[in-house]
């Protein structure tokens, strides 16, 4: 009887263990369930954040690449930069040291981007600068080149002007028919010479020197008179013949002169031209009639 006492004890007690251990397990199953949702949901948590952390770091790939510019060697440590990140999204790790890594290293790039970013408005404000200077060079230079243009003009015209000024001519044009005797005549049979006579103006901006004075003799049916037809002198960029020459020595001042030319029967009636002509210009015209 003690026995079977002892044996219901011994049971009750194993029954008591066998309850307290099925408890005891089914409270760690809850609790290993229990952990397994709460890592997955760390784990969940923890790749959102890098994922994050990796679309930040995209973002400050494609940052970095509106930074460049036509500055080679910056656009060079910007390339680095770039390479940099994308080795940092090439990393093979677990998400908790991605996410360590990826933290400090987009603490560094954005440090970095700011140094960049202060260069590229230094450059910006030195190149506004250097174009404004430019602008401001361009602009005098062209209003040098436009008061260079008005001087040279300006030169050109007072030249023209000069040299239109600096030719000698001549005034008091008179024109004497002599005889053989060396008397006034007005029968044209009896003309030996024809005597012309005038004043070659003073001129200071002619050079002082010998100047020779050409007189060109023209019938009224525009026959020019001449001795040879080596008598020629050029004229407005043609050769034209004349008939008489004479040397003068000229001194800047007026000087009178007279040129004679021999008739060798070769005149008619009616109203003749004479020319002067000296360098090349015409420097005096008039007429006079034979009867």
């Amino acid at each position: 009887m003690e026995k079977q006492v002892s044996n219901r004890k011994i049971q009750v007690i194993l029954t008591v263990i066998v309850v307290i251990l099925a408890a005891a397990l089914g409270m760690l199953y809850m609790q290993y369930n229990k952990m397994k949702v709460d890592n997955a949901i760390v784990q969940e948590a923890l790749e959102e954040q890098k994922e994050s952390l990796a679309n930040e770091l995209k973002d400050m790939m494609s940052e970095y690449e509106g930074l460049k510019s036509e500055n080679d060697s910056l656009n060079n440590l910007i390339g680095q930069q770039q390479d940099r990140i994308r080795r940092l999204l090439a990393i093979n790790a677990s998400n908790l040291e991605k996410i360590k890594i990826y933290k400090r290293e987009l603490a560094t790039l954005r440090e970095i981007m700011r140094s960049y970013i202060v260069q590229i408005d230094s450059l910006n404000q030195r190149n506004q600068k250097l174009v404004s200077e430019n602008i401001e060079v361009r602009t005098a230079l062209e209003e040098a080149r436009k008061n260079n243009e008005a001087l040279s003009k300006e030169r050109e015209t007072m030249s023209s002007k000069l040299q239109s000024a600096a030719v000698l001519s001549a005034k008091n044009i008179s024109v004497t028919l002599l005889n053989k005797r060396g008397k006034e005549t007005e029968r044209a049979s009896r003309i030996a010479k024809i005597k012309t006579c005038f004043t070659v103006r003073e001129n200071s901006l002619v050079e002082a020197g010998e100047k020779i004075i050409y007189l060109r003799l023209t019938r009224p049916d525009n026959l020019v008179l001449t001795s040879s037809e080596q008598d020629v002198i050029q004229y407005d960029g043609r050769p034209i013949a004349y008939s008489a020459k004479r040397a003068i020595q000229y001194e800047q001042k007026d000087i009178d002169v007279c040129i004679y030319w021999d008739n060798a029967g070769e005149l008619i009636t009616g109203v003749y031209t004479i020319d002067l002509f000296c360098e090349g210009k015409l420097i005096g015209s008039t007429t006079f009639e034979i009867k």
